[in-house]
């Protein structure tokens, strides 16, 4: 969390991330030639190149979105999150060495601008399995540019986190174009079934983890402009919250030093869940990325000026209720006591 913007703001942890990360593709491809040249030993270096940085990227694909889910599926998962916009401008990079390689190496040699040649080498436009994957696959890329050139902080700050959030949700329109590259490439000019069937499973455990992660996400969603009674007190863990859905906006219930405080929902920074945060040294901390907010107000501590909306809350004996309507973002909120 900065209220700076730096090139680089490495600590322990993000270095350790990266490490790892430099590890592992430096591993894969380093594996990935040895078997090529030991099952292919004729494979061109060229080829070689588009085949290891096109598995590597979509491999960093799934690997990106599979991160959500299992974060909401176990909360162990959330270190994965971190760091994961420098494990997506990574695996841009991994595509962008694909696609400049395949660009030289198909149509780079002829008459035409590679560029224009992409699309016009495959005509066949109205044909199913015919199509040109090609176009797929430079459509995505430049989604992924976008992501990866919109990654910084700068860019959420100035653009706004919805319009940043809404943004990055490209990754699922890149994803699919990418799915129909790959198959279509591989129908076109591949006779093993085997990259098919790889894909087809990377996709089942993709769409597998997004629909058991929002199964178990549903909260009940209260439509009323009265006092609604959420939960009870024995209901919400120490430090943690209880989230319930008022007319459509997520509530976080947060029970802390025999008090209890409700705030929105959605962290300021990338809308990051702020119920499945906790309470860390008196601030609401979001398991995202460790944006905080005071309970009573929602506001950032200084020098941040972070701020979430507040709801009002009282007790009915032992049952919580919460007013709907959410008060400006910022504005404060007595804690409601519950020790008396």
């Amino acid at each position: 969390m900065s209220n700076i913007y730096k090139v680089v703001l490495w600590n322990k942890n993000k270095k350790l991330y990266d490490k790892l990360l430099f590890y592992f593709i430096i591993s894969f491809l380093l594996l990935f030639t040895a078997l090529n040249f030991l099952l292919h030993g004729e494979i061109t270096p060229e080829t070689l190149i588009i085949r290891a940085f096109g598995i590597l990227a979509i491999l960093l694909l799934h690997i990106i979105l599979s991160i959500g889910p299992l974060c909401r599926i176990n909360p162990k998962f959330n270190f994965l999150l971190y760091n994961r916009r420098h494990l997506g401008v990574t695996m841009f990079f991994m595509a962008a060495v694909h696609g400049v390689f395949s660009i030289i190496q198909f149509h780079g040699f002829g008459n035409e601008n590679p560029l224009v040649s992409v699309f016009t080498a495959n005509s066949a436009y109205t044909s199913f399995l015919d199509f040109p994957f090609q176009i797929l696959g430079f459509f995505a890329l430049i989604i992924l540019l976008l992501m990866a050139a919109t990654s910084h902080d700068f860019w959420l700050k100035n653009l706004g986190p919805k319009a940043w959030k809404n943004l990055h949700m490209m990754v699922y329109i890149a994803y699919a174009l990418l799915i129909m590259h790959v198959m279509l490439g591989a129908v076109q000019n591949e006779t093993s079934i085997f990259i098919s069937l790889m894909v087809l499973l990377g996709v089942l455990l993709i769409g597998g983890l997004h629909i058991y992660a929002a199964s178990i996400s549903k909260v009940e969603n209260h439509k009323t402009e009265d006092w609604i009674a959420v939960c009870k007190v024995d209901d919400i863990p120490e430090n943690r919250a209880k989230t319930v859905l008022l007319n459509g906006n997520k509530v976080a219930i947060f029970k802390y030093e025999g008090k209890l405080s409700a705030v929105s929902n959605y962290c300021r920074h990338q809308g990051g869940p702020i119920g499945e945060g906790k309470i860390i040294d008196g601030c609401i901390t979001c398991p995202w990325h460790g944006y905080q907010y005071y309970p009573e107000n929602g506001c950032s501590p200084p020098p941040f000026d972070e701020k979430l909306e507040t709801y009002e809350i009282k007790l009915s004996g032992n049952e919580v209720l919460v007013n709907p309507k959410p008060n400006p973002a910022g504005t404060k909120v007595p804690p409601l006591n519950i020790t008396i």
